[in-house]
């Protein structure tokens, strides 16, 4: 069974300026850079029926690109930190996007996601650093590069079932825009 995830890929160029923030951090495993990633909504161990279903019905969003912002270097996990993240801002197309993205894994069976939808970009995964180490780096390297993208597709991913993220595959692309739309539309008529 595939373990699936909707996501929105980080450019190139973007990833290799955010690797750059590697280093100084014990405990931290950080994510290669062809792994980042802002998660949509994660759907977890599928069987194959349910992942082609999911793929299909994937195929009806249709929306214009989405801007993507990134802001500042922070963290989850409170007094027992789990995770360095790189802060996405919230815009009404990211929300909405992922909103329906929901909706659609809901209609097709899968239990509704606990964890409120947070835009970011995982780093690094920390194990046994605690939190006093976090901020120290926060307060030496806690800028990101302030990137900006128009992200003009989505795209299921699968990864294999370890500790810690990676190496993920991407199994689908779904573009977004106009004439995408118009294309999968016809298409599917």
């Amino acid at each position: 069974m595939p373990r699936l995830f909707t996501g929105i890929e980080i450019p190139e160029t973007l990833g290799r300026e955010l690797a750059m923030m590697r280093g100084g951090l014990s405990g931290a495993r950080w994510v290669d850079r062809e792994n980042f990633h802002i998660t949509l909504r994660f759907l977890g161990d599928v069987d194959q029926g349910l992942a082609r279903e999911v793929y299909l019905e994937l195929w009806r969003v249709q929306r214009a690109p989405i801007p993507i912002t990134l802001g500042e270097i922070s963290f989850f996990g409170g007094e027992r930190p789990r995770s360095l993240i790189v802060k996405v801002r919230p815009s009404p197309e990211l929300m909405e996007l992922q909103a329906e993205q929901e909706r659609i894994m809901r209609r097709v069976g899968l239990p509704p996601e606990t964890r409120k939808f947070t835009p970011h970009v995982t780093l690094a995964r920390l194990r046994g650093t605690s939190s006093v180490a976090v901020a120290d780096y926060l307060s030496l390297r806690g800028f990101a590069p302030r990137g900006e993208y128009l992200a003009n597709q989505f795209v299921v991913y699968s990864s294999r079932e370890s500790v810690g993220g990676g190496p993920y595959v991407i199994e689908a692309e779904y573009p977004l825009g106009e004439s995408e739309a118009q294309e999968r539309k016809s298409a599917a008529g």
